[in-house]
């Protein structure tokens, strides 16, 4: 049997605003994605956090993944992810409290380590850099309000989580990884250093994991783009839009409105420029369904990952939901 079509897929929707669109258009764009994509068949639906961003409408995670959640029925929903330094940690259970009494056995608690993408956001969170180091101690505290010890504010209970089970799971590149082993969490990673070194985090995961109430055993969810279109040319026109964004942010300081392939191609680009563009298009699966499924083969075999999540962004939003319907094809997931 295939290692695809024994694999759960899931989709991270990251709300990417289109150039000629506005905000609260791209959100709601995405709860009716999401519809489609419990339609598809797939396991998951996943939104983000981003402040400040002017190309993400999404800014609030777990208010946005209640907007996803009421609007579907069968479809698990969750945060990919709520960036924990960013804020309190019994905010963050009380609110997915709320989301799991709302929704019982469907809410997932995606958790991420980063900051604000700029000094300016950080300053506006009352954050900075450093707070990123201190992830472990505020995922301890969080995952304490809903089963206790609460060693942090032992007189401090988080009504509705405490005595409820929200599934957990660490976001990470590199050390990331480590706190998901010790907390006995599962980890969704990304090859944003490369394969090869996704593969060493995931085997040294593995090596560390500490049974945990959360976790009985390593769980990986693999994350990345995957492109499925009728040619090989079709599907890597969809990476375009997200690669020339990206090269942008790197030179700009900020993520902008998703452009066509039109306006990229048509686009001078200065060599930096041009560089950071070429390499942000490497790295992902793209192509026809014999293609892709032959490079996820590949990928889940290396891996041995439980799980993939989705996370292709691009400008035209019907090839998109085709790519998706491919993959899910391909995959063999069972339309609802």
């Amino acid at each position: 049997m295939s290692t695809v079509t024994t694999t759960r897929f899931s989709v991270l929707d990251r709300s990417r605003i289109r150039e000629g669109q506005a905000g609260p258009q791209a959100l709601r764009d995405t709860v009716g994605f999401a519809r489609r994509i419990e339609e598809l068949g797939y396991h998951r639906f996943w939104v983000s956090e981003h402040h400040g961003v002017p190309g993400v409408a999404g800014s609030a995670p777990t208010v946005f993944a209640a907007a996803v959640a009421a609007a579907t029925s069968t479809i698990r929903v969750g945060t990919g992810g709520v960036m924990l330094p960013n804020h309190q940690p019994l905010v963050v259970a009380e609110q997915f409290g709320v989301l799991e009494s709302l929704f019982p056995g469907r809410i997932d608690m995606g958790l991420g380590r980063s900051v604000g993408f700029t000094d300016g956001v950080r300053r506006a969170l009352g954050r900075d850099k450093q707070d990123a180091e201190d992830f472990p101690r505020l995922l301890a505290e969080l995952l304490g309000y809903f089963e206790g010890p609460r060693t942090a504010q032992p007189q401090v209970h988080a009504r509705p989580a405490e005595g409820l089970r929200v599934p957990a799971f660490v976001l990470a590149t590199g050390k990331g990884a480590r706190t998901a082993a010790e907390a006995g969490l599962p980890l969704v990673i990304a090859a944003v250093r490369g394969e090869d070194a996704m593969l060493r985090a995931i085997e040294e995961y593995r090596r560390d994991f500490r049974p945990s109430a959360w976790g009985e055993r390593p769980y990986v969810v693999l994350s990345g783009t995957v492109a499925v279109a009728r040619t090989t040319e079709e599907a890597h026109r969809l990476l375009i839009p997200e690669a020339w964004s990206t090269a942008y942010s790197r030179t700009r300081g900020e993520f902008p409105e998703l452009p066509s392939v039109d306006t990229v191609l048509a686009t001078g680009m200065t060599d930096r420029e041009r560089s950071l563009f070429e390499d942000a298009l490497r790295g992902h699966l793209y192509g026809t369904e014999d293609e892709v499924a032959a490079g996820l083969e590949r990928l889940l075999a290396r891996s041995a990952a439980d799980e993939y999540l989705v996370t292709t962004s691009t400008y035209d939003s019907d090839a998109l939901l085709d790519s998706y319907r491919r993959l899910a094809a391909l995959a063999g997931l069972q339309p609802a």
